[in-house]
């Protein structure tokens, strides 16, 4: 998808201080025509959080509407499952609208891109917390060398990098930081981003699942095939290069398609993106209230994500309700999961599986 079809700016929703800094400035002087609305806010806007009208209204917003704000919490959150830290996030919210994201479900489900203009802040912060790490004591899941810090827990920075520079700063502040390596996932080919030099201190993670099910719940991003192809090229650029199988969907016939999906990317990437590729592997979480929302917009999704006769309600860490695979048959889900990847891709290291 062109950066025109999937952003198209002429509303933004921006706290005071937004044009206090240059990024801010930067990115209100990008979009000179699109109407300007102050809010006190970039969490509380009424007119995209909760608005009744927002599910018909689902993806105009998203591809029309940018919020901009002032990151205030800048601490970091031990993860230890895909990294070791989620570094405080320069952006909340996407451009995209893909049918089981959790994010919606904490700030409106009509949450278009929320950009933070206070980067230099940010990468400050990184910066003093990977200098007080000192060296990783022995390698680990998550690396064998450096502490990793996700940085796109809640967006997209493939998509952010579509619209300012945030991405290239963070980049190049992981290039300088000897002990530390910044990652993020992405379901979005951004082949600007080919320019970054990060000399193997960025790893990205490029979210794959078989396609035919993508064109259902994976909406408006780039697809399947195109990102498989775009592994090699960001290998060559110096990226550390991972895939995320995420998330993994059961339904009748899956393992013939994740097959051939394994089948394709084997055919596909080079010895080169063999050599370090590994993989992480998350199974489909489910939340009533998203369900709710998509029986609005987006119904045929359902077929494939509301599956109560297989899942179970788990309270979530953050204390939230949410749907999962049942007990027991999860793990011999995912235990043949794991068999079907290493029949096919037997060098794909799994880092993590849940």
């Amino acid at each position: 998808m062109a950066p025109r079809d999937l952003i198209d700016i002429d509303r933004i929703f921006h706290e005071p201080a937004v044009a206090d800094y240059p990024r801010g400035r930067e990115i209100l002087a990008r979009y000179p025509n699109a109407e300007r609305i102050e809010v006190p806010s970039h969490w509380n806007i009424p007119d995209l959080h909760g608005n009744a009208g927002s599910v018909e209204d689902w993806v105009r917003i998203k591809r029309s509407t940018l919020v901009l704000g002032v990151k205030k919490g800048l601490a970091m959150r031990p993860n230890g499952r895909s990294a070791h830290f989620i570094a405080p996030s320069t952006s909340n919210g996407c451009a995209m609208s893909c049918a089981y994201c959790y994010v919606p479900r904490r700030k409106g489900f009509s949450n278009p891109i929320s950009l933070f203009v206070n980067v230099e802040a940010v990468s400050a912060a990184i910066a003093r917390h990977a200098g007080k790490q000192g060296p990783l004591p022995e390698p680990d899941q998550i690396d064998v060398q450096a502490w990793v810090y996700d940085l796109g827990e809640n967006g997209d920075l493939s998509v952010d990098a579509m619209i300012c520079d945030n991405v290239r700063d963070l980049v190049a502040l992981f290039r300088g930081l000897p002990n530390a390596k910044g990652s993020f996932a992405t379901k979005a080919v951004n082949r600007d981003l080919l320019a970054y030099d990060p000399q193997g201190r960025t790893r990205i993670r490029f979210s794959l699942m078989p396609a035919r099910i993508a064109r259902v719940v994976d909406v408006r991003t780039t697809p399947i095939p195109e990102r498989i192809a775009a592994i090699d090229d960001f290998v060559r650029a110096g990226y550390e290069v991972h895939v995320n199988f995420s998330p993994v969907i059961l339904y009748e016939g899956w393992e013939a398609d994740w097959a051939a999906l394994f089948d394709a990317i084997d055919r596909t990437i080079s010895g080169a993106a063999k050599d370090q590729l590994a993989c992480e592997i998350i199974m489909l979480t489910h939340n009533a209230g998203l369900h709710a929302v998509n029986l609005g917009w987006h119904p045929k999704a359902e077929d494939l994500l509301w599956r109560p006769d297989i899942q179970e309600t788990k309270r979530s860490e953050g204390g939230g309700e949410n749907l999962r695979y049942r007990t027991g048959w999860k793990g011999k889900w995912l235990a043949r999961f794991k068999t079907l990847l290493a029949e096919r891709m037997p060098y794909c290291r799994v880092r993590y599986a849940f």
